[in-house]
């Protein structure tokens, strides 16, 4: 792809970042505005000033560090480490009451909120991409040496309960998907209820946690499966056996050696396993178009890179073309969202389970999520979408009633209306200050492990040519 291609997604993402910022700020800045506060500074973004200007008296500001945004009221607890000195004699200001400071928190969290519903009308009527993991919770693949194959699962069969709950999903994380019922999970066996044919079975998997390293995040338990989808061929290598046995991109891959497949994975752990077993043939059965036939591979090495093993020279795989579009209502939108964090903050302060703050995402995981949503075909719709969840996160997240937060100013209004009078400014700043640190020092922790995750996935994803010699 071309460097004007990842600027531009670098910009698309940027602008919808800053609109997310910007719309939270707004929120507490048009209520300061209404409610009579003093109103120093307008900024997107914390760290140094790149951008600044003047507008009647309120300064507007783009800063460098892309964490957030604020405004600088100095009659609410101000935090001056990260908003800068204020320039205003608070003495001088008059004092601000308790609902107003109350209104003026909430705000920002209202306004973040609107905005998802923003979001969520335009999803309900142009429509949210589903794929076949959204509807599906039919296994496609099975490793047969790792939890789930051990105790006897198979691809082809329909995951009807996980641990006695019910699910309707495979990959999404809400309360009825399998992978989040296996995270989730807390007992020595996961109970899975599956559909094989026209039997129900039950089945006790003891899950894994592969090792990591210490520069990683843990591993959460896995029982080693994969949803189903079509096994669409997306590339052939040129000269490799693929190719020449006349295999194509589009043909679609549906047995091996008589065999149904659900999955891509079963061609590519099948290639994989020819190492420890002697090379011989393998018989594709080919669907293509209305024709179906059936074509013997030999697996070959190719030339490059070297140090490959036996190959069908399959290069890719074409994603999941049976997207549909969905039009959920604003309502099941907001509640999927709101559920959604209820489900992780669950998890997290779960005494059993194994979710912990390690496993949450940041700034730089969110710049990533979007940059991959724009480059897909349907990304704007996806985008939309996300930003539904993220703007119900930001409102929910910033209710909690920790300084700093906009909940923790709502806590310290509601401290001062009871008092009937103020806490002292050096308290106040002391704490918040504190407060800051702590947030601070867990986003750099979180965007660690964030950048960590995107680097090494990006080396994983980087194209090596495959080379084929010709074939006599």
């Amino acid at each position: 792809m071309s460097v004007l291609h990842y600027v531009l997604i670098a910009l698309e993402v940027v602008l919808i970042f800053n609109l997310i910022i910007g719309v939270h700020e707004l929120g507490h800045f048009l209520a300061a505005r209404w409610r009579g506060l003093k109103v120093e500074r307008f900024a997107i973004w914390f760290g140094p000033t790149l951008w600044k200007k003047k507008i009647g008296d309120v300064e507007y500001a783009l800063n460098s560090i892309p964490f957030g945004g604020y405004v600088s009221l100095p009659q609410m607890a101000t935090m001056e480490g990260i908003e800068g000195k204020v320039e205003s004699d608070v003495k001088q200001l008059p004092p601000v009451s308790p609902l107003d400071k109350i209104i003026v928190a909430f705000a920002g969290p209202l306004f973040s909120f609107m905005l998802a519903i923003g979001f969520a009308v335009v999803v309900w009527q142009v429509g949210k991409p589903t794929n076949e993991a959204d509807k599906t919770t039919m296994i496609g693949w099975v490793d047969p040496a790792g939890p789930a194959g051990v105790a006897g699962l198979k691809a082809g069969d329909t995951i009807l309960e996980v641990d006695g709950f019910p699910v309707h999903h495979f990959s999404p994380v809400s309360a009825d998907s399998v992978k989040w019922r296996i995270v989730t999970s807390t007992g020595t066996n996961i109970i899975f209820k599956f559909k094989r044919g026209d039997q129900i079975m039950e089945a006790a998997v003891v899950p894994t946690n592969p090792p990591t390293k210490w520069y990683e995040r843990k591993a959460l338990r896995m029982v080693s499966v994969q949803y189903a989808e079509k096994t669409v061929i997306g590339d052939v290598a040129s000269n490799s056996p693929a190719a020449v046995a006349g295999l194509r991109p589009g043909d679609e891959i549906v047995a091996m050696d008589g065999e149904a497949i659900y999955s891509p994975l079963a061609v590519v752990f099948g290639e994989a396993a020819l190492t420890n077993k002697p090379n011989t043939p393998v018989k594709f059965t080919i669907k293509r178009g209305e024709e179906k036939f059936d074509k013997s591979i030999l697996a070959v090495k190719p030339m490059q890179p070297t140090n490959a093993t036996p190959s069908f020279g399959i290069t890719s795989w074409q994603g999941d073309t049976n997207v549909t579009l969905a039009h959920p209502s604003p309502l099941d939108q907001i509640q999927a969202s709101a559920g959604q964090i209820a489900s992780t903050f669950n998890a997290l302060f779960s005494r059993k389970g194994e979710i912990g703050v390690q496993q949450l995402g940041g700034a730089v995981m969110i710049i990533r999520v979007y940059s991959n949503l724009f480059e897909d075909e349907d990304g704007w719709r996806r985008v939309l979408w996300f930003s539904v969840i993220l703007n119900v996160n930001l409102a929910l997240i910033n209710m909690l009633p920790l300084p700093v937060l906009d909940g923790g100013h709502i806590t310290l209004s509601l401290v001062e209306w009871v008092r009937r009078r103020p806490i002292g400014p050096r308290l106040i700043n002391g704490i918040q200050t504190c407060f800051m640190v702590m947030i601070i020092s867990f986003m750099l922790y979180i965007a660690f492990f964030d950048a960590g995750d995107w680097f090494r996935s990006s080396r994983a994803e980087r194209d090596v040519p495959v080379i084929f010699a010709p074939q006599k």
